[in-house]
């Protein structure tokens, strides 16, 4: 937030403030008209993502990735779903923001938005939890869930985000503190403790093995 106050101070600094104002006011203008364009061309067979006015699309991915996208959504859905805390999406859920639309790998809404979707929906606003599963096969997009996204989860709110490595087998958890993501666990072994999903709590092996998987899967439908 401080760095956006220096660049206005810089801005109203200039002679030329009002022209820079409206040359940005005419490009976002013009973003929009593409972004709009955007949702009349995608169909449910496409995964691409709408950033900063350019259409992103995504290239297929490895096995690992699938592999440990898989794992997590089956003990989160499950356990969410036991539980009735709410609603989980997945890959090709949009999530919708000031100025970007992404499909994250995995999503949760809490039952507070998630009671207000309804039969239909196309668009939705920004998630509690995000889960994003990084792809060695593409550095573009490992930069793409680093740096964008973490950014604009942090500013939209997304109060846990999970940067998940199959390659490493590496779990992330960063949380909001005061309106910025602090690194909570970065580990490939022990147990990961939702905040945001209560009671969610599963060894890190579980998202990379399918046996450890199984085996939380069973506890968790007792």
């Amino acid at each position: 937030m401080s760095n956006n106050k220096n660049l206005v101070e810089q801005i109203m600094a200039e002679p030329t403030a009002p022209l820079i104002v409206k040359h940005v006011s005419d490009l976002l203008a013009e973003e929009q008209r593409k972004r709009h364009e955007f949702y009349e061309m995608i169909d449910e067979d496409t995964k691409a993502e709408y950033v900063n006015g350019e259409v992103i699309y995504h290239s297929p991915v490895v096995k690992e990735h699938t592999d440990s996208t898989k794992l997590l959504l089956r003990l989160l859905d499950t356990f969410v779903d036991i539980h009735e805390l709410g609603w989980v999406g997945v890959e090709k859920a949009m999530v919708t923001l000031t100025r970007n639309d992404y499909e994250p790998d995995i999503c949760f809404f809490g039952n507070r938005k998630a009671d207000q979707f309804r039969k239909g929906q196309l668009h939705y606003p920004a998630p509690d939890f995000v889960a994003e599963i990084l792809s060695k096969s593409n550095q573009k997009m490992i930069n793409h869930d680093r740096v964008t996204k973490y950014e604009d989860y942090e500013l939209h709110q997304v109060n846990e985000y999970w940067i998940i490595d199959p390659d490493s087998e590496v779990l992330e958890q960063h949380l909001l503190e005061n309106g910025k993501y602090q690194l909570n666990l970065k580990a490939s072994e022990g147990k990961v403790h939702s905040r945001v999903i209560a009671g969610f709590s599963i060894p890190i092996r579980a998202i990379f093995n399918i046996a450890e998987n199984i085996e939380v899967l069973r506890e968790i439908l007792k």
